[in-house]
């Protein structure tokens, strides 16, 4: 039985290396094992029926109607892409992808053997022309199918490290079938050869079925054209950027084309003039060889990894820089020096092909399907086969035209010795419209993951203020809904506060009531403006019945501050009680500020008798008027009443009060409004008016780590909505200092900061460093957090100190408190990086990688790759990943941003303990509670910082400790623990002191 299980785990180790070096992971080999053996088969069997059927069309015709083949190629595999693509609107693609490969194989072996009983010879002739295009049209559909499915059972990280093993099915394929066809033609005939291919790929098609039943929840059910409602508008949403991103997928895909035909022309024809028929055959075979190996080697060994590290997009970048400016600047250099002129075309040609043979079929096979990862799952494989495959079928098309048109010019205008460079100088065109067009695909691949290209923020420097006013004019003196021209208002407040009142001045008096309230507020932002205080007094002029008290309220403010000598005995009318309270409020205010001593009494007299008022509006309103009023005199003594108003929306009114008139004698009641949940929001906004006054306020309450969570997370959140410098320094300064929770809610909190307008990319760039510098903070103790984990996960550590149930149970509740720290130290890693990159898109991918679902999580390690440019981009990308802790530790390891060396169980909770300001409140009184059972020394420092900290089950941790291993200082300690005012520490306190006093009645308590 031990040997056996030696065995196993010998065998276990043999294939984790293997996986290792073609650089797979074990939740991958399956799929990627019977993905490959699909691939290889159908492609041994392709290769098989292509030599078979191009020997017997050249026995026909001859290689002169070659170019006319190619031009058939194309509009059959470009017709055959469409019905592809038209089934999966009537079946399911699995249906599809399984069936398709068999029903064309079927008319494949009825031509066969139609063509072995004709006597007919010019019938016979034709069938083989069929018989070839027939042929390349299953290799089409061989492509679509092998990138489809890979789409459909790998993610988007998983395809970049399988599909080049996947891809290399077709490599392992020619060598198979080169070495293969020729024993096989010993003993049957051409004919026979297409039926054996016809029978191997039906086998391929076998194994392909077998790998969608086993994985047939990567399929959807329902064919294309049934696509719930909810995701057709979501689909729509995003219509125009996929659109877009599909257009230039098919560019990409056709230059490629192109650029491998052009190369493909250049050098046959150059071996063709250079070489006879035994050493071209000699040559192309050695060559074949060579080529096959190195690709082989590649994309075994290299395609993944280095797709990994430098992005898909980098990689297929590498073929149009090879092929389009690296060889053909070779090959002109070559050609400077005479006695390299005349091998310098044929090597550099021939090095041409290799670069494009090599690149083609390794990186850029590789990169392929996961470029149409972006695209949603029930849109991916018809946009697939539309792109794709029409795409190489008109480009192929396009390339024989293009070639043919270019030699008919060549023969007419070009002279000999100039017409190779012709073709050189078209395939360096196409190579650089092909970066191009991967440099566009680049940008927009990330916005397409996050769906959200092209949605941008409408701002005052992308839109023209003169036309946008006078569409604001003519928005509200056209009939419409009132919430549209509410949103109309807002806007313009939002792009030109200080000139909204030239627009909306003029057209006060066209305004139904509720448009002038926010239209008079919007104007009120720029100041008290008497250029518009003419407009604004039309309103007052109104008769009282035609207009809002609001309204009038306003319009008597705006006047009233906006002249310089106001007339304020017309203000003494609207002190009389016939008014609304509201205008007797604010006229009350007005005179307080600008009136004479006997209008000022007569004010505070108005606003007095409205202050101890039964109804509760004239309270409000009063209040709502001390607001204006510079000083308050007598008015002062009702604030305390005020403040233990039994109506909320008084007290409310009282603390926005407060914030206005600057009273610092009350500021302490603006920092305790923000204990209870009723008065929170308020005296959140009410402390952030008083700016840099309220910041010293804040920040002691926001650092005492003996008041409620919940109060320093609103006093972090309001100190953030100050807006001045010192509140964003000091933010980011106690971001520094702070961990755990308060530097959680500080980083929420500096995210709001960064939202604001005002904010620059120069801010941003002056605190890169100190991001980066916190980032590496994290990883750090995430390595702490991995090795403590995995030391207590071993099974003998246990056996040292305790055996009983209750140790088994702590150590288990240790451990996950351990990966609730490791949950939060992944959530601050992301708001980190939302503080330097946009929020768009850290928000989403954030969302993803919250999700339990693999392709969710791909897809946000998909963004974060093309978004993050950190040095530690990749360390981060594995942290964030679904791997194993001791996987983790290893990269940080790796990186030299922890060292790990195993330790017992007592060494590594010492070493936890030292790190305690790191640790959450449950992490911590777990390691205690883990020291008492384990009876594990610990310093008198430690226990002491426990006793004191501010969360009451750490202490009652902390006294248990005590109990269990010094019963002489428990005894000195209890007499001071009694005041404790945590329930549960006192009443642990009280029964340790019965327990002690029962134990022992004669003894004292010593003091």
């Amino acid at each position: 039985m031990e040997l056996k299980n030696y065995s196993l785990v010998v065998n276990k180790g043999v294939v984790s290396r293997l996986l290792q070096w073609v650089n797979l992971r074990p939740e991958e080999g399956e799929r990627t094992l019977i993905m490959f053996a699909f691939y290889t088969t159908v492609s041994i069997g392709l290769r098989w029926a292509e030599d078979s059927t191009v020997a017997l069309f050249l026995d026909q015709y001859g290689a002169g109607p070659l170019p006319w083949m190619y031009i058939a190629s194309a509009a059959m595999g470009a017709g055959l892409v469409f019905v592809y693509s038209w089934l999966q609107k009537i079946f399911p693609l699995r249906w599809v992808v399984v069936a398709i490969a068999p029903c064309m194989v079927v008319p494949l072996m009825f031509l066969v053997l139609l063509r072995e009983g004709l006597h007919v010879s010019y019938l016979a002739v034709i069938l083989v022309f069929i018989l070839r295009l027939w042929v390349d049209a299953l290799y089409v559909v061989n492509d679509l199918n092998t990138s489809i499915v890979a789409n459909q059972i790998f993610n988007i990280r998983e395809i970049k490290r399988t599909y080049p093993l996947v891809s290399s099915g077709l490599l392992v394929a020619d060598v198979m079938s080169g070495f293969s066809l020729p024993w096989i033609l010993q003993f049957v005939k051409l004919e026979k050869v297409i039926l054996i291919a016809c029978a191997l790929i039906v086998l391929g098609s076998a194994i392909l079925a077998y790998l969608s039943n086993q994985y047939r929840a990567a399929f959807p059910d329902a064919p294309q054209r049934q696509v719930p409602h909810e995701q057709a508008s979501r689909y729509r949403r995003i219509q125009a950027p996929l659109r877009r991103y599909t257009w230039q997928l098919f560019a990409f895909v056709g230059l490629l084309q192109v650029i491998g035909l052009l190369v493909d022309f250049q050098y046959l024809r150059e071996l063709k003039s250079n070489l006879g028929d035994r050493d071209l055959a000699s040559f192309l075979g050695l060559f074949g060889g060579i080529v096959g190996l190195c690709e082989l080697g590649t994309q075994w060994f290299v395609s993944s990894r280095l797709i990994e590290r430098i992005g898909v997009f980098f990689t297929a970048a590498l073929l149009p820089i090879s092929v389009g400016f690296v060889v053909p600047a070779a090959i002109a250099l070559l050609n400077l020096f005479p006695a390299l002129h005349s091998y310098g075309i044929f090597w550099g040609l021939v090095g041409l092909k290799f670069c494009d043979e090599l690149l083609r079929y390794t990186f850029v096979v590789s990169s392929g399907p996961v470029l149409y990862q972006p695209i949603p799952e029930r849109l991916r494989s018809h946009m697939q086969a539309l792109s794709g495959g029409t795409a190489e079928a008109i480009a192929t098309g396009g390339a024989g035209l293009l070639i043919l048109a270019t030699l008919f010019v060549c023969n007419r205008f070009v002279p000999p010795g100039l017409q190779e460079w012709v073709f050189v100088g078209e395939t360096v065109l196409a190579a650089a419209t092909c970066l191009r067009v991967v440099w566009v695909l680049r940008s927009r691949y990330v916005d397409l993951l996050v769906l959200s290209a092209e949605r941008g923020e409408l701002s005052a420097s992308n839109v023209g203020l003169r036309v946008f006013k006078q569409g604001v004019v003519k928005a509200l003196g056209e009939k419409g809904s009132t919430t549209d021209k509410h949103s109309c208002i807002e806007l313009l407040a939002q792009i030109d506060p200080h000139g909204a009142a030239e627009v909306l001045a003029p057209l006060l008096l066209k305004l139904p009531p509720e448009l002038q309230r926010q239209s008079l507020e919007v104007m009120f932002i720029g100041g008290a403006n008497p250029a518009y205080a003419g407009d604004v007094r039309l309103l007052i002029d109104q008769p009282p019945e035609k207009i809002d008290p609001e309204v009038l309220a306003l319009a008597l403010r705006y006047v009233w501050l906006a002249e310089e000598n106001p007339n304020l005995s017309q203000l003494e009318e609207y002190l009389q009680a016939r008014h609304h309270s509201l205008i007797r409020a604010t006229a009350a205010a007005l005179i307080l500020r600008q009136g004479t001593p006997i209008q000022k009494v007569a004010a505070t007299k108005t606003l007095q008798r409205m202050l101890t008022h039964k109804q509760e509006r004239e309270r409000i309103n009063g209040v709502k008027a001390l607001r204006e009023t510079i000083y308050l005199q007598a008015l002062r003594i009702h604030i305390p009443n005020l403040l233990q108003d039994e109506s909320l929306r008084v007290r409310c009114a009282v603390l926005e009060m407060i914030a206005a008139t600057r009273l610092e004698d009350y500021y302490s009641a603006l920092i305790a409004a923000l204990y209870y949940k009723s008065t929170r929001i308020t005296a959140m906004r009410a402390l952030a008016k008083l700016e840099n006054d309220a910041l010293d306020m804040l920040l002691q309450l926001a650092t005492d780590t003996y008041k409620p969570e919940i109060v320093r997370m609103y006093a972090w959140r309001t100190i953030a909505q100050i807006p001045t410098l010192q509140a964003t320094e000091a933010l980011w300064l106690h971001l520094e200092k702070s961990w755990g929770a308060t530097r959680y809610q500080i980083l929420r909190s500096l995210l709001k900061v960064q939202k604001q307008p005002e904010t620059n990319s120069r801010v941003d760039r002056f605190y890169q460093t100190r991001v980066e510098t916190l980032i590496d903070q994290e990883l750090k103790f995430l390595g702490e957090i991995y090795a403590a984990y995995l030391d207590l996960q071993k099974p003998q550590t246990l056996d040292n100190y305790a055996t009983s149930q209750r140790a088994a149970i702590v150590c288990d509740l240790l451990q996950k408190a351990l990966l609730e720290l490791e949950i939060d130290g992944r959530e601050r890693l992301l708001l980190l990086l939302k503080l330097l990159y946009s929020a768009e898109k850290m928000q989403a991918a954030a969302f993803n990688l919250r999700s339990n679902s693999g392709v969710n999580i791909a897809r946000g390690l998909e963004i974060l790759e093309h978004t993050v440019t950190l040095p530690v981009k990749s360390l981060l990308l594995n942290i964030l990943d679904k791997r194993s802790h001791q996987e983790k530790l290893h990269y940080l390891v790796e990186a030299e941003l922890v060292e790990y060396e195993p330790m017992q169980v007592s060494e590594r909770l010492r070493r936890m303990l030292s790190l305690d300001n790191f640790l959450s409140d449950w992490c911590l009184a777990c390691c205690f509670h883990l020291a008492q059972i384990s009876r594990i020394r610990l310093t008198s420092q430690e226990i002491l910082l426990a006793l004191r900290h501010p969360t009451g089950f750490v202490r009652e941790a902390a006294i248990a400790y005590l109990n269990a291993v010094s019963h002489r200082v428990l005894l000195e300690l209890l007499p001071k623990l009694q005041q404790d005012t945590h329930p549960l520490v006192a009443t642990q306190v009280k029964e340790l002191m019965k327990k002690y006093s029962t134990r022992r009645p004669s003894a004292t308590i010593p003091h």
